[in-house]
């Protein structure tokens, strides 16, 4: 490891609960699950659980100077490459517009469609809050997303709120146990071994095209540096790395 890691202040953590067997992340673009959530998705996956990501857009308009109708496959099979890195072969993506989320039922209804296909217990998204880490404002997409998934997941256990799914076999699913949120308010936190670490960053390494778009230093030290961010040790959980999520029991 690099050393770059300093200790958060968050305190009265509680581990992050394990007593599952599906999990599905559901974000906005192709790197999202990578910039927060990938070693977590590594120590899962490599423990014999089942996690599956999809994505609300195939981030057609997130690489300056590349056009959208080249952007979008070049980003899709950037995903496709990142996510089997951590263990995730099952990689779906929505197809709504990068850059131009609509908070409303048809982006609802796609998100409780795929909640009800993949039978998740426990959901893993995005910061659905106004600003992120430093203060910094939150993309529309990401806010948009993370509220919807909260809807999503009641819709897809009510048989009557959308029942054209019924059309295509799906039935409704109310067995997601809770919702994971990464946010700079969490509440539980989840320690990973340093080789999980390695692999995320080899994971986030895949978006090779995005990163050099985004910065002239090199992926690999992009990668390592977000990845590294993101896995800072907390306190009550040892010195080693560790991911700190805000979770949110659901029903009950």
């Amino acid at each position: 490891m690099s050393g770059g890691r300093v200790a958060l202040s968050d305190s009265g953590l509680t581990p992050f609960p394990e007593d599952w067997s599906r999990a599905l992340v559901l974000v906005a673009h192709p790197d999202d699950a990578e910039y927060g959530i990938a070693p977590a998705v590594a120590k899962w996956t490599a423990a014999g659980k089942d996690v599956r990501y999809v994505l609300a857009t195939r981030g057609e308009a997130g690489i300056a100077g590349l056009p959208p109708h080249e952007s979008g496959p070049v980003r899709e099979a950037e995903q496709i490459r990142s996510a089997a890195v951590v263990g995730v072969d099952v990689v779906e993506f929505l197809g709504h517009p990068d850059g131009r989320l609509e908070e409303g039922l048809a982006l609802r209804q796609d998100l409780a469609a795929a909640i009800r296909r993949h039978e998740p217990e426990l959901i893993l998204t995005l910061n659905h809050r106004d600003h992120g880490a430093g203060g910094r404002i939150n993309t529309a997409d990401h806010r948009i997303l993370g509220r919807s998934v909260f809807d999503a997941t009641a819709d897809a256990a009510n048989e009557w709120i959308f029942p054209e799914l019924a059309a295509d076999g799906s039935r409704p699913w109310a067995g997601v146990r809770w919702i994971a949120v990464v946010t700079t308010s969490p509440t539980h936190a989840l320690p990973v071994d340093d080789k999980f670490v390695e692999i995320a960053v080899d994971s986030l390494a895949e978006h090779r095209r995005y990163l050099e778009a985004l910065s002239d230093a090199p992926v690999e030290a992009q990668a390592r540096a977000q990845v590294e961010r993101v896995t800072a040790p907390r306190p009550g959980f040892g010195d080693g790395p560790a991911i700190a999520f805000e979770l949110f029991p659901v029903g009950g």
